[in-house]
């Protein structure tokens, strides 16, 4: 039997990408899922695949909003008797460089990326520590490199990450492990939004060096996911290569390191902006819907 069977695990951002296939993986090993997002039809209807009420308990919730996630963490309690893992996976992107981007959707991507977690974290973490349970922070490779055109989202993945490395020193008395997730580009709706949106997009992916270029599925991550929560990892990577430059992030920021970046970075930038300005949006059109 699963080491997960049972197991009650608090999951935002549920509703679609990685969220939802780890969702699945976990339910297949006999989790109880709670899942919250702000897409009301999708989080529904995986709802209904993995189960319904008996399994899944979803509730609509913006994790910049700390109450909204208390309720559900309270009724995820009174539903299932506790909460046992927590994945704090809810995350945007915004585009355009830091002269141009709207200031509104870089606030966004702070508030969604480090506020939401935090918020995540706050309101379950007294169910978490009365199981002696396992906290993921799901950061990114943006935590170790830079991007043109990225840097709320780099500055909310590296925030996530040191917000997940306190953590882990508050409550490991209390026996409860932390986790922080780095993964390279994944095929996920945040990806696939920004590649539709945008030339310049796949452009600078194109030119990335080395590993840097490519996407990985969202299977390969979501297993890669269930695989460290089951063994309550401090690290999960996805794929594997990104721990890397983890051990090398100090060589990433020089400007050898980076003059493959910083050649095409004249050219591509502004082509970026423009492209965001006709578009009217820093954010997807998806995401932008999402708060209304």
């Amino acid at each position: 039997m699963s080491s997960l069977h049972g197991k009650v695990v608090f999951i935002t951002g549920g509703a679609r990408g990685v969220g939802a296939e780890v969702a699945r993986r976990l339910r297949r090993k006999g989790a109880r899922l709670v899942l919250t997002d702000l897409d009301e039809a999708p989080l529904a209807e995986l709802a209904e695949e993995l189960g319904g009420p008996a399994h899944v308990l979803t509730a609509l919730a913006d994790v910049r909003d700390l109450p909204a996630m208390q309720r559900a963490a309270d009724a995820a309690v009174d539903r299932f008797g506790g909460i046992d893992i927590v994945v704090a996976n809810a995350g945007i992107a915004s585009f355009g460089s830091v002269l141009q981007v709207d200031p509104e959707a870089f606030r966004r991507v702070i508030d969604v990326n480090i506020v939401g977690v935090f918020n995540t974290v706050r309101a379950t973490l007294p169910a978490v520590i009365e199981r002696r349970g396992y906290v993921l922070v799901v950061s990114s490779l943006a935590a170790f490199t830079s991007a043109p055109g990225l840097a709320a989202y780099h500055a909310s993945k590296a925030g996530a990450e040191y917000f997940a490395n306190t953590l882990r020193l508050e409550v490991a008395h209390r026996g409860v492990d932390v986790g922080c997730a780095h993964m390279s580009w994944i095929d996920t709706p945040l990806v696939q939004d920004a590649k539709a949106d945008l030339s310049t997009f796949r452009e600078m992916l194109r030119r990335m060096p080395g590993p840097l270029k490519k996407t990985t599925t969202v299977a390969e991550c979501g297993a890669a996911f269930v695989k460290g929560i089951e063994g309550r990892k401090k690290r999960i990577y996805c794929p594997n290569w990104v721990g890397a430059f983890r051990w090398v992030r100090p060589v990433v920021s020089t400007a050898p390191a980076e003059s493959d970046i910083r050649t095409f970075t004249p050219e591509l930038l502004p082509q970026l902006d423009a492209e965001v300005a006709a578009l009217g949006r820093s954010l997807s059109a998806r995401t932008e819907a999402l708060e209304d």
